[in-house]
Parts: C-alpha cells; sequence; structure tokens
C-alpha cells in the first residue's frame, strides 16, 4: 500500500495557502480585521478554550457549514465576510482546512502558524467553552 503520509498532504497544503504568524494575526485581530476560526474538535475547547470572538465550525463540518448549496449550510457563520484565518492546535489540520477553502474557490482565507498553542503564547485572550 503507497499512501501519501499526513505530513506529506500538510507539506503539499502549506506551499499553495497563505500561512501568517501568531503575532501578525494578534494584530489583525486587535483591529478587527479578520474572522479567527477554530477548526478544533468541541472538546478540545472544553478542555483548553478558545480564543475571544473566534468562530468554532469544526474540520469536520467546515466544507458544509460554509457551502450555501449544501443542507448545512450556516449563514450565521460568517456574517460579514472579512480575512477569515483558521486555526487547530498545532497547524495541521488548519492547513488542510485552508486547502480545501481555497479550493472552494475562498479568495480571503489564510491559517496560523503554530494553531492555538502559538496564539495562546502570543497573548491572545483565552476563554472557556461551554459544554451544552
Amino acid at each position: 500500500m503507497n499512501i501519501k503520509s499526513s505530513q506529506k498532504l500538510v507539506e503539499e497544503a502549506q506551499k499553495c495557502i497563505e500561512t501568517l504568524s501568531s503575532s501578525e494575526v494578534k494584530k489583525l485581530s486587535d483591529n478587527n480585521e479578520i474572522t479567527l476560526i477554530d477548526v478544533r474538535d468541541i472538546r478540545e475547547l472544553w478542555k483548553e478554550g478558545t480564543i475571544e470572538n473566534s468562530k468554532h465550525i469544526p474540520r469536520g463540518m467546515l466544507e458544509f457549514w460554509l457551502d450555501p448549496e449544501s443542507t448545512y449550510y450556516q449563514s450565521n457563520k460568517i456574517k460579514e465576510i472579512k480575512k477569515m484565518v483558521l486555526f487547530c492546535a498545532l497547524g495541521w489540520r488548519s492547513a488542510l482546512a485552508t486547502k480545501s477553502l481555497v479550493e472552494m474557490g475562498f479568495k480571503n482565507v489564510a491559517h496560523v502558524e503554530g494553531g492555538f498553542d502559538a496564539l495562546r503564547k502570543s497573548g491572545m485572550k483565552i476563554v472557556t467553552k461551554e459544554k451544552k
């Protein structure tokens, strides 16, 4: 069996997407120029919290929630389209997710190098996510 590794997929994605540093993201967020999207699993948000004012769109539903033709479309997730900046725990899932959105035709999308961990270390405010 000859399959591509997940690491290879991430490396390929990073060649064709925009990657922002956590300090760049903090500055853009402070200026209200971006929409931060947390693509981690809800259990990660319950355990670690998330970045204040970020939107949660789980990786497994991203393409469906943002596709107006999908029965799962969530028009309320991205009301005003700003630059969408995706993050996960370390930046691997968000790289793949960003590539997928680019392939769907989204132009103003990037991901955070180092993910949630890097954003937390950059001093962005963390808020807890309550279980429903």
